[in-house]
């Protein structure tokens, strides 16, 4: 990549369509507003604990063609700061609260300091990423009360719900001030069960990372699985066939299937059709069915593995036609129904300017007209002629469901192009195409999971172990949207409103 006017850094080939370079801390703004000007989206920001000094690694990306650019830079360990990003990105500044709280790399004059990962009950200097941070400290006593910024005026009130809910979900506080029954605001309060799953990863071979990678949002297995295979064959020079690719695309896409299928029926749930539930709880049992059959498990673990993929068998075209047709009987059903689309339509929107300016990816961004799709970004496989994203541009409940009714048929037509093209079911790239990994280089995947882009990096020492893994969700980028989208929405919507969004508590709170 061409950088469009000097600037005060270097950059060197580091990967796949990845190119490298080291920046001081003084000269980060400059370089990276030189990368957003140029249409780069922040992806990822990690901060990196390397003994006697500390790091940051910002990684830009943009697509089609597949462009990513990764600034390194290093930071004085007695005094870790790095002038913050947040005017230029929204993004940014949420991945250096992060930063701030697990490894305490200050972000000067950020606009909003106060701690995003570690709630108040934390003691303050205790960062759990740093290595010598070991079993986690007593809790702070009498720490006192989130100090929510309350909204004051005649008639207006609080509704605090969670972060224990009612239902078979993760915690998650949500605060509301209400007029009546409109929303005036809603704050959302997470990571109630930050598990360190990043520090999980530090001393694990690749196949015991893998392990860790399906397991961190289960809905989402395939989407880790593939983005922190395609990191660690990035970090060690794997070339992954072909073949390997073609099936890797089939478990993508049948994940998108069954996680769209059941959110179809939520969203009807949630306006009281629960016919159209029950019907989409049925296909979708169909379909996880199917997916045992496919990889022995019912989430699709096993399929993705380093350097390939292997299954037990394809769906088959009748298949694929089954679930089409009972598909489009559920979208009738759905559609038919008056009171379920007035409900959809108007609820909780998201214009394209504030899903731009959060950083929306996956379907709710293409729901408020953002094209960004990984599978286009930044491709694995060659998908079939004609293949686009799904857009639409409403960015209201009717929108997002939209999406995701196209998503499920178009998932249908690439799983029949792709099952055709596969030529055996166990596919894994030869030994001796790997290397060493050279751990200041480490590696990068992205894939686009069914709820949106799966960023992974990690770094390898070698000897084949995992030194860092940083994961980007698409639900960190995505929460901050929710609130945005109920102003002026009335409390009842609010199920359906989180419902259309769909976030992963697990995947955010990492």
């Amino acid at each position: 990549m061409i950088l469009p006017a000097p600037l005060p850094v270097v950059l060197h080939a580091a990967g796949n369509h990845r190119r490298s370079g080291t920046v001081g801390a003084a000269d980060l703004p400059e370089v990276a507003g030189a990368l957003f000007g140029e249409g780069m989206r922040l992806a990822l920001v990690s901060g990196h604990d390397d003994g006697a000094a500390m790091r940051a690694v910002y990684l830009f990306t943009a697509g089609p063609p597949d462009t990513r650019v990764e600034l390194h830079v290093p930071l004085d360990r007695s005094r870790p700061q790095v002038p913050t990003l947040a005017k230029l990105s929204f993004p940014a500044g949420r991945f250096e609260r992060e930063m701030a709280d697990l490894f305490g790399i200050v972000p000067l004059d950020h606009p909003q300091p106060r701690r995003l990962v570690l709630h108040q009950h934390w003691p303050t200097g205790w960062f759990p990423m740093r290595h010598e941070s070991t079993a986690p400290p007593e809790m702070v006593a009498g720490a006192g009360s989130f100090p929510f910024v309350a909204v004051e005026g005649a008639g207006v009130y609080e509704i605090p719900v969670g972060p224990v809910h009612a239902g078979l979900i993760e915690p998650g506080h949500f605060r509301f001030w209400v007029l009546g029954e409109t929303i005036l605001r809603m704050k959302a309060r997470l990571w109630f069960v930050h598990k360190g799953i990043e520090r999980l990863f530090e001393g694990k071979d690749i196949v015991a990372g893998l392990e860790i990678a399906e397991r961190i949002s289960g809905d989402t297995a395939v989407g880790h699985a593939l983005a922190y295979c395609q990191a660690v064959e990035d970090a060690q020079q794997t070339h992954v066939p072909d073949s390997a690719q073609v099936l890797r695309g089939v478990l993508l896409e049948l994940e998108r299937l069954y996680n769209h299928v059941a959110d179809i029926g939520a969203l009807c749930n949630d306006v009281g059709f629960g016919l159209a539930q029950a019907w989409a709880l049925t296909l979708r049992e169909q379909l996880l069915q199917l997916n045992r059959e496919v990889t022995g498990h019912r989430l699709l673990r096993g399929g993705i593995v380093p350097g390939g993929a292997r299954v037990r068998r394809l769906p088959t075209t009748a298949e694929l036609a089954e679930v089409g047709h009972r598909f489009d009987e559920l979208v009738e059903l759905a559609t038919s129904n008056a009171l379920v689309m007035e409900r959809f339509t108007g609820t909780a929107t998201l214009d394209e300017s504030h899903a731009h300016d959060i950083g929306v990816v996956g379907v709710a961004g293409r729901a408020s007209g953002l094209v960004f799709d990984a599978r286009i970004a930044h491709p694995f496989v060659d998908l079939a002629d004609g293949f686009s994203p799904v857009l639409h541009t409403g960015g209201d409940v009717l929108a997002r469901f939209c999406v995701r009714v196209d998503e499920v048929r178009v998932s249908l037509w690439l799983l029949a192009n792709l099952a055709d093209r596969v030529d055996r079911l166990d596919v894994v790239g030869p030994p001796e195409t790997r290397r060493a990994a050279d751990q200041s280089t480490g590696g990068v995947g992205i894939s686009e999971g069914w709820r949106g882009a799966v960023v992974h990096r990690v770094e390898l020492d070698q000897q084949g172990r995992l030194t860092r893994a940083k994961v980007v969700d698409p639900s960190f980028l995505n929460w901050p949207a929710l609130p945005v989208s109920l102003a002026d929405t009335i409390v009842p919507d609010f199920p359906l409103a989180n419902k259309s969004f769909n976030l992963s508590y697990a995947g955010n709170d990492l």
